[in-house]
């Protein structure tokens, strides 16, 4: 039977990956190095350690950040408390490479904490997104793990003003299961008004669904402290579809492919498209030469660079 490998389009770098590591990049053509950027700009070792070559420093701390340096904020967001220190010390520039659909969800969190809601995030614990995000507004905000936490929020479930909102990279189906079981608790709950789940994670993961059902095993490039990227390794699993996370094509293990006809192959939206060349440069070691693309969706959306960068 022919080995083959079938390519999810989409896949690889969003908008908002693309457009960080824009402004990094740029921001060392313009200004050379070192720039400094608080946090991964995004999660993906490739393309940080790229980065780190060209001159970029990725540090937590804005202490860590020399005086008349150029700061980037990553494509997570930061906290209020992060731009405010970095606004007392005296740098040169500062650009904020936050995507701007975590932007969005960060305006949506600031309004209805100034209408004195209580606000519930969806999302996981210590991710610097759900950090950003969470520090975006002072007290009144809850964040909620999984269904289990539900019942353990201290909240009367008649209260009156309770919204939820969501981290952008989480599973839809999941997530999904976790706003019905609030609403069933908080009868009065808000919801956003748009989906607060990104277009590119919601893609991913369709590719995914519709892989599953063809392909034998599934490989998904991604960092392991890729949100996204692990949520595309989780959804196969839960379809019955085994999948392996990795970064490069060198961490395929060929026992992965026994009894392997057809071989799934993803990236998480921080994962760029030359190391998927390098895994089907790999697996065709493996007599895997014939390459399906399997396209469940078009994207085009591209978001603009801070204009001191544009060419």
């Amino acid at each position: 039977m022919t080995k083959k490998i079938i390519l999810a389009n989409p896949r690889g770098f969003c908008a908002g990956v693309d457009r960080a590591i824009a402004i990094v990049e740029k921001a060392l053509d313009k200004y050379g190095a070192p720039i400094y950027v608080r946090h991964e700009v995004v999660h993906n070792k490739y393309v940080v350690d790229n980065l780190k070559n060209r001159g970029a420093i990725f540090i937590e701390e804005i202490k860590d950040v020399p005086e008349n340096s150029i700061l980037i904020y990553s494509a997570h967001g930061v906290p209020l408390s992060v731009r405010e220190e970095s606004k007392s010390k005296n740098l040169k520039v500062i650009f904020d490479a936050t995507c701007p659909l975590v932007s969005k969800v960060h305006v949506e969190i600031k309004n209805l904490h100034r209408q004195n809601y209580t606000i519930l995030m969806i999302g996981h614990k210590g991710h610097p997104e759900v950090e950003g995000t969470m520090g975006q507004v002072s007290g009144d905000i809850y964040l909620i793990e999984t269904e289990a936490d539900i019942a353990k929020l201290p909240l009367a479930r008649d209260i009156a003003k309770i919204a939820v909102v969501t981290q952008t990279t989480l599973s839809v189906d999941e997530t999904k299961s976790i706003v019905d079981n609030l609403k069933a608790a908080y009868p009065n709950l808000r919801l956003p008004k748009t989906e607060d789940i990104c277009y590119a994670t919601q893609n991913r993961q369709d590719a995914v669904k519709a892989m599953a059902k063809i392909c034998d095993i599934l490989i998904v490039i991604g960092s392991k402290n890729s949100s996204n990227s692990n949520r595309l390794k989780e959804l196969s699993e839960h379809l019955g579809v085994k999948a392996y996370l990795i970064d490069f094509a060198t961490e395929i293990n060929k026992d992965w492919l026994n009894n392997v006809n057809c071989v799934g192959v993803t990236a998480g939206a921080s994962a760029p498209e030359v190391l998927v060349e390098g895994v089907i440069e790999h697996l065709k070691k493996y007599d895997y030469n014939t390459i399906d693309t399997l396209t469940t969706v078009k994207e085009h959306m591209i978001f603009a660079l801070p204009s001191e960068l544009r060419t």
